[in-house]
């Protein structure tokens, strides 16, 4: 007879970790199906140490996981990764330039998360905090925020500036993904 166990699944803090509550005490080795986005699912194989925090108790057992991979999310890119995940990417890649203190800034912030989601392994999606990543910045030329820069192949492709509606970012996008 085969055990089902009922996860709840919730994220925490960052885009890369979750948390997997079970209902049923955990065996020492799982198996985890996860959907992901459009409906995929990964797999992924669960092992824990056999401990008091992995016993049957009224709270249920808890597993931190962390993913290696944020599908449909924007991340940060900072100076120190600059190289990595922007340059040396395989994917087209959208970088918002931004700061907090910029109201245009929050207003397109929706908009890049969701097409991120749309765009999940297609297009590589960041966010740049201009006063924390001044360099790079400049490198580019950014002189006004909010700035969206497009890259393919490593090499900065197009630019937009201002608080654009979605349609723009994705007509561009859609260039960059055919070319």
């Amino acid at each position: 007879m085969a055990l089902e166990i009922c996860f709840q699944v919730s994220t925490i803090s960052t885009p890369r970790a979750c948390v997997v509550r079970a209902h049923q005490p955990l065996p020492s080795h799982a198996k985890l199906n996860l959907p992901t986005h459009k409906g995929l699912t990964k797999t992924y194989n669960l092992c824990f140490p056999n401990s008091s925090s992995f016993s049957s108790s009224n709270r249920g057992s808890q597993i931190v996981c962390k993913a290696r991979e944020a599908v449909d999310q924007v991340l940060v890119v900072t100076d120190s990764n600059w190289e990595t995940s922007v340059i040396s990417s395989e994917t087209p890649v959208l970088v918002e330039f931004w700061a907090p203190w910029c109201g245009p800034c929050r207003m397109i912030a929706p908009v890049v998360d969701e097409l991120a989601k749309e765009y999940a392994g297609k297009l590589a999606c960041y966010k740049l905090n201009t006063d924390d990543c001044p360099i790079i910045a400049s490198q580019y030329g950014i002189r006004s925020i909010p700035t969206v820069l497009f890259f393919k192949n490593g090499e900065k492709k197009e630019s937009v500036i201002g608080a654009v509606p979605k349609s723009s970012l994705s007509a561009t996008i859609e260039k960059y993904l055919e070319a």
